[in-house]
């Protein structure tokens, strides 16, 4: 090991002291809130060192696991996995570049707890600050993109807490982009599992999850190792994701994510008492559920599932998208041929529309259980069509006939 690696190593160790049919209204989660955890599990306790924890699988949001998931407790630094989905939503919108450098301010650079070490008017690059999240947990990397998206890091807590309602977390609210201890700052592992599956709707975000070990900076005098602070990505196959958490107040905390055969997963807990026994009630929960239980995909995010000829529109033809992966889940072996999907599409519709406005839903239904609901989108911009378009088509239809 160099000497700048070793200084930075002692750093980190110092430091370290989120077909047209009847109209449908849709709650995105109402799957994950409303479903009852396997009942295998309900006298297992597969998470006995932490004080809250559950376990869901990504695509349908269905709980596996549960225990006292609803009950209100210090994030820490998984506070990041929400500052980490407003910063990838700002990326996909195009308000944001991974190439674009920032600033770094006095205040970011003054933060304390787990860090990069930025200096105040260094410049990084998006990129390099989002891996400084991802990987190292910075606080002075989470504040520094806050300020760039926000305007200040207050602003961006509004645009925190404004997420969390959209979402629908009644039992989250946010003082700070770090989690560092504030009163009034904390959510539930219900809720941190919620906002994990909406950040791993940005499939680019495991690639800055999955890290084990980088640089910044690399090749300059300032040169600083990174080391994930989630040794699973490591050390448990298939996990690449996504934040743990640690306070004096919170103990220690991880929200984990793995894929495997198609399946991906969603752990979390909270208040353990060392990082050996967070990470063994973790993996005491990923066992179980890959043990158990398969997924069958029936969809790809972003699939064309319908379309249908829209008179109204400038371009008449309408390809009807999914908004997200859908999956069921399943114990392996089990019987699926009662499975069908049922499109609903709403009939108020009213253009112009952006693309990516949600239109209907998709329903996988076992006989006349409903299992999941996935939001349909329209796949690009729908213009209403000319005044004379329109009478073309209409006379073109009626002399058709």
């Amino acid at each position: 090991m160099n000497l700048n690696k070793l200084i930075n190593a002692l750093k980190i160790f110092i430091s370290f002291s989120l077909v047209l049919c009847v109209s449908v209204e849709m709650d995105l989660y109402a799957d994950h809130h409303e479903t009852e955890s396997v009942s295998e599990t309900e006298s297992q306790d597969l998470a006995p060192n932490s004080k809250s924890a559950i376990l869901i699988e990504r695509d349908t949001g269905e709980v596996i696991f549960e225990k006292n998931a609803q009950n209100v407790l210090p994030p820490a630094s998984m506070t990041k996995i929400m500052t980490m989905l407003l910063i990838m939503e700002e990326l996909e919108g195009g308000n944001l570049s991974l190439s674009e450098k920032v600033r770094i301010s006095e205040k970011a650079a003054s933060m304390g707890g787990s860090q990069i070490f930025l200096e105040e008017g260094e410049e990084m690059t998006v990129d390099d600050l989002l891996k400084g999240i991802a990987v190292a947990s910075g606080n002075d990397a989470s504040v520094a993109l806050a300020e760039r998206i926000g305007g200040s890091e207050e602003e961006f807590v509004k645009m925190m807490n404004q997420k969390a309602k959209e979402l629908g977390l009644k039992n989250t609210l946010f003082q700070n982009t770090t989690g560092l201890p504030a009163e009034n700052h904390y959510s539930t592992a219900e809720d941190m599992a919620v906002m994990a599956k909406e950040l791993l709707k940005f499939e680019d975000i495991t690639k800055y999850t999955s890290i084990y070990e980088d640089y910044l900076r690399k090749g300059q005098e300032n040169e600083f190792w990174l080391v994930n602070t989630n040794k699973l990505v490591k050390f448990y196959e298939g996990v690449d994701g996504l934040k743990t958490g640690f306070t004096n107040e919170a103990k220690y905390c991880l929200t984990a994510t793995a894929e495997k055969d198609g399946m991906r997963v969603i752990a979390v807990v909270m208040g353990a008492d060392s990082t050996k026994n967070r990470n063994s009630d973790v993996s005491s929960m990923l066992d179980y559920v890959y043990n158990k239980y398969t997924t069958k995909q029936l969809f790809n995010k972003n699939q064309v599932v319908t379309s249908f000829n829209w008179l109204k529109a400038k371009n008449q033809k309408v390809n009807i998208i999914t908004n997200d992966s859908i999956s069921i889940l399943h114990k392996k072996g089990e019987d699926l041929s009662d499975i069908e999907t049922d499109i609903k599409i709403k009939q108020d519709i009213t253009l112009p529309i952006k693309k990516g406005t949600a239109v209907g839903v998709l329903q996988v239904k076992n006989n006349d259980e409903i299992l999941t609901e996935t939001e349909l989108v329209i796949q690009d911009d729908m213009e209403k069509a000319g005044t004379f378009q329109l009478a073309a088509r209409i006379l073109g239809s009626f002399l058709s006939k």
